[in-house]
């Protein structure tokens, strides 16, 4: 089994950064493709970044291209998601996933889901 934190979300300022970070109890993330997502206050979950386990390919939506930056430190069992150029659009909640042995990546079908950290951006 894998408990998945999510921690670093908070309220920041319009054209503000953030780190999220994902770190993982239980079983090692070595193994493990990760994602992000978020939900929005009366949307559907977006899937907004991954990585791949081996750390050397990555995926984002096309709305946080060039924004935001996924990586991960197996050594930390932590996934981390860098915001930067916030928007208020991008308020919302972000959950972490995980994904162990995927065949094809990016994928949406995960295994292990976080309880979210709360990302706010003020206009």
């Amino acid at each position: 089994q894998v408990r998945l934190v999510e921690s670093g979300g908070g309220l920041v300022q319009a054209g503000g950064s953030l780190r999220l970070s994902c770190a993982a109890s239980g079983r090692t993330l070595s193994s493990a493709d990760m994602g992000w997502f978020r939900q929005a206050p009366g949307k559907e979950r977006e899937f907004v970044a991954a990585i791949k386990w081996t750390g050397d390919n990555t995926h984002y939506t096309d709305s946080v291209k060039g924004r935001f930056t996924i990586s991960r430190d197996n050594a930390k069992n932590t996934v981390y998601l860098q915001m930067n150029s916030l928007k208020p659009e991008d308020t919302a909640i972000y959950v972490c996933a995980a994904k162990y042995y995927g065949l094809v990546f990016p994928t949406m079908n995960y295994d292990y889901w976080g309880q979210g950290t709360q990302v706010t951006v003020s206009s």
